[in-house]
């Protein structure tokens, strides 16, 4: 019998949540995430410094201030580990915008077209890029903007309903609602150890949002992400992709357990699901009334920009130690 890996590729779009290429290698995903996070961790390890030393030289080579060429050195690695990505996968690579840029659409439409340039300029098409976005407000307009101009993008920090069906009427390409962070809020909440898979948040939170979907016909890709354990991917088999970390993967990989298929799109359609006329006063007020969204989302934005700025840090002392050599 195929192991539970394969039987969830049989349903369920598999993408690999992580930047170390090794990794990917070996799990052969169809797309595959990144994030500040994963590529702090990822550019520290010995394994990479080429990578580091390439974007390194790329940002010495630019024009402007200091902290222009460092801003053009860290907009390269992301890139620089997206191509390394994209040789392995047959799919798209996410790479995301800075998260100090979640409330400003502007800011955040600038650098998703400087990241797809870079791509071209490499020989990558578009179709092969997701921009990841924080789903802000600010961050779902500026989707809006990208996908009318055939930039696609991923939604993260997405934590509600009232994101989901925000990004869905922006025509978003793909969400990605956090599944393990919703469990820890309640988990924290309730002052409890641990949450059954079956009657998990994270997992609730995103069978409501695919059935949403389904149920009204929303293009937009449900993508579940951030799992703390292997009990909540098999409660979701049947979502339109997981992103799933290496470690759980392997776990997937070595389990002989038999997978159903949980969400369906054919019953989604059958629900009985009150439409909700959204608007920006109707996002507001559904985040607001979600304390865990609204904790979450604020949480995530504090915690993608503490990595970027390690990540920053751990670049600008190659960056500068290059500049004076």
């Amino acid at each position: 019998m195929a192991n539970e890996l394969e039987q969830l590729r049989s349903m369920t779009t598999v993408v690999a949540d992580t930047g170390e290429i090794e990794s990917i290698k070996a799990y052969k995903p169809q797309d595959a995430t990144t994030n500040p996070s994963l590529l702090l961790a990822a550019a520290q390890m010995p394994a990479y410094q080429s990578l580091v030393d390439e974007a390194v030289s790329y940002g010495e080579s630019q024009p402007g201030s200091s902290e222009d060429r460092l801003s053009a050195c860290i907009e390269k690695l992301f890139v620089i580990f997206g191509l390394e990505i994209l040789k392995i996968i047959p799919g798209r690579v996410s790479t995301e915008v800075d998260a100090r840029y979640s409330f400003s659409t502007e800011a955040t439409i600038n650098k998703a077209k400087r990241f797809i340039d870079l791509y071209k300029k490499s020989g990558i098409d578009r179709e092969r890029i997701l921009i990841k976005i924080a789903s802000t407000w600010e961050g779902i307009r500026a989707a809006e903007v990208l996908e009318k101009e055939g930039i696609h993008c991923n939604m993260t920090l997405l934590f509600g309903l009232g994101q989901a069906i925000a990004c869905a009427e922006a025509k978003a390409t793909l969400i990605s609602p956090f599944v393990g962070r919703i469990l820890d809020w309640y988990l924290k909440d309730l002052g409890v150890d641990s949450i059954a898979p079956q009657e998990d948040p994270g997992v609730k939170s995103v069978s409501k949002i695919y059935n949403y979907y389904k149920k009204f016909g929303y293009k937009t890709e449900v993508m579940g992400a951030s799992f703390r354990n292997a009990g909540e991917i098999r409660e979701l088999a049947g979502c339109d992709l997981l992103t799933i970390a290496p470690k759980l993967l392997d776990e997937l990989q070595k389990g002989n357990g038999t997978l159903t298929r949980k969400l369906d799109a054919s019953k989604a359609q059958k629900e009985e699901i009150e439409k909700i006329s959204m608007n920006e006063e109707m996002f507001r007020w559904m985040l607001n009334e979600d304390a865990m969204a609204t904790e979450k989302l604020a949480d995530g934005i504090r915690r993608f920009n503490a990595d970027s700025d390690k990540l920053r840090a751990y670049v600008r002392k190659r960056f500068e130690a290059a500049v004076k050599a």
